[in-house]
């Protein structure tokens, strides 16, 4: 009962998100076409009224489905292994909010499955892509992002030399992020993210015929 539930709701809901992410990339899309031509106080507006909202969401959003995917895997692989060991298993789950990826391995790792989704899933919003954003996510949420279309941010950065421990500032700033450039990242993490669902769908099936199996067996 827990799994077919959790799978009903944890299945439609990553569908959603990745659907929805989809829009928003094609969104982005025909903004930076619109954008192009523009005054730089014309994109400021657009950036202002329609664009950063957008933006922000979208790139954050890989790291959303990411751990998304964590935790409904770890929730249904626990789920499952009651069919493959009943005798051994227990209800030993972290509490959602201590949900990682990690736990998501240490639940998965006897489904032959979920090797090829874990592939999938460290596969989006890894480094290329973070270095490519500037971290955007980890300094929206802790520091200064950076912008959209048109402003710098940035303008002064600390920096300490790991051998020596010698402090000096650096002066100039980071450009802004290219909303064309920024939707063909996006475009790919969102082609990950379809791949990992197929992965996700493959590891379903997996446990749906031990579970019926063992429901056959009882």
């Amino acid at each position: 009962m827990a799994y077919a539930q959790m799978l009903g709701e944890f299945s439609t809901e990553l569908a959603n998100a990745i659907n929805g992410f989809t829009h928003d990339v094609e969104r982005l899309r025909a903004w930076s076409v619109v954008v192009a031509p523009l005054s730089d106080q014309q994109k400021l507006n657009a950036t202002h009224e329609f664009i950063d909202t957008l933006a922000t969401n979208a790139v954050n959003l890989p790291y959303v489905i990411r751990s998304r995917f964590a935790f409904a895997v770890a929730h249904l692989c626990h789920q499952a292994n009651l069919a493959k060991d009943p005798a051994g298993w227990k209800d030993d789950l972290p509490l959602d909010g201590e949900i990682w990826l990690n736990t998501a391995d240490t639940y998965g790792k006897g489904w032959a499955a979920y090797g090829p989704l874990k592939l999938c899933l460290e596969g989006i919003g890894a480094k290329a892509f973070k270095d490519a954003t500037g971290d955007f996510r980890n300094a929206y949420n802790h520091r200064f992002s950076p912008r959209f279309v048109v402003g710098m941010t940035g303008l002064v950065t600390r920096i300490v030399d790991k051998k020596t421990g010698r402090v000096c500032y650096g002066f100039g700033g980071r450009e802004p992020l290219d909303l064309a450039a920024v939707a063909d990242l996006l475009t790919a993490e969102r082609d990950r993210c379809y791949a990992a669902f197929t992965a996700f769908q493959t590891l379903v099936a997996e446990q749906v015929a031990v579970i019926s199996a063992h429901e056959r067996a009882v």
